[in-house]
């Protein structure tokens, strides 16, 4: 056998086992799409649930409202498999351009929570730190029909120094309470206060301001219903994470709060997806 022979069955070789590799690589793919496929169809099927299995109310949703509004599949920018729990809705929306009203007329949530991507005062506010989102004009925050999607309940809303009083204005305008805040303190792998951006001083904590929005039954204020039985602290001390993903205390606050409730978190990101949640933002 001559090494020009020898050569050609190498090279047969080689081709054989990078075609193996590629019909791998395309029958995982393929498996990838139908696991999608499927978490996408039980997402569409959440409201048939057995409530006493997952307990949360809020999964009785009108399947018309989730075909509407639930993430599709079609979508090239959908989110990974691994990114999405099981029972999480995404809602992927411009805030100033959802319709509040129509998921308002499916559900009335008991929660409420929202880091909004305020609009930052000056050019360098942070002195260099870099600030990965688009920021949000004070108006359209404003604008967003909150009123639509809670009747009553409890409103959280992530501040920052520069916007307190306008926060304080938006529980007004709204019709809420200001009543509490939870100071979030960073810390690192090591236990250490984690310093960041300011600008004239460091910061080491978030702030988390509660509002309530209480009912009226024939002109007379009802009181809000949650767990008074738990004792919940208005200090929550964990490490820092990715830019404006927050700890994962402020979830289970909120679901001991006010356990098997109904649960919205508006200007949601990739990496705060929770279960039991229903998730809006455009950064989905």
């Amino acid at each position: 056998m001559s090494e020009d022979d020898g050569s050609d069955i190498e090279e047969v070789k080689d081709a054989s086992v990078e075609e193996s590799d590629m019909f791998k690589r395309i029958l995982k793919q393929r498996k990838k799409i139908q696991s999608m496929r499927q978490k996408h169809n039980q997402l569409l099927m959440l409201h048939n649930a057995d409530i006493n299995k997952v307990a949360s109310p809020y999964l009785q949703l009108n399947s018309n409202i989730l075909n509407a509004f639930v993430l599709s599949l079609e979508d090239k920018d959908v989110l990974l498999e691994e990114q999405v729990p099981a029972h999480c809705i995404p809602i992927r929306a411009d805030v100033r351009e959802f319709d509040w009203e129509q998921l308002g007329s499916t559900i009335k949530f008991d929660c409420i929570m929202m880091d909004p991507p305020w609009q930052l005062a000056c050019a360098n506010p942070t002195r260099g730190v870099a600030i990965g989102y688009s920021q949000l004009m004070d108006q359209d925050i404003k604008n967003m029909g909150i009123k639509h999607i809670q009747d009553h309940g409890f409103l959280f809303i992530w501040v920052i120094n520069a916007k307190y009083s306008f926060a304080f204005d938006l529980f007004k305008e709204w019709g809420y309470e200001f009543v509490d805040e939870v100071s979030w303190i960073k810390r690192t792998v090591n236990r250490r206060l984690a310093k960041s951006h300011g600008y004239y001083l460091q910061h080491a904590k978030e702030t988390c301001l509660v509002g309530v929005k209480k009912r009226k039954i024939d002109g007379v204020e009802q009181e809000i219903e949650f767990n008074k039985e738990v004792k919940l602290s208005d200090i929550i001390f964990s490490e820092r994470r990715g830019q404006s993903q927050k700890p994962e205390e402020i979830y289970k606050l909120i679901e001991q709060l006010v356990p098997n409730g109904k649960y919205c978190e508006v200007f949601a990101r990739k990496n705060n997806l929770h279960d039991y949640w229903v998730s809006i933002g455009n950064e989905l």
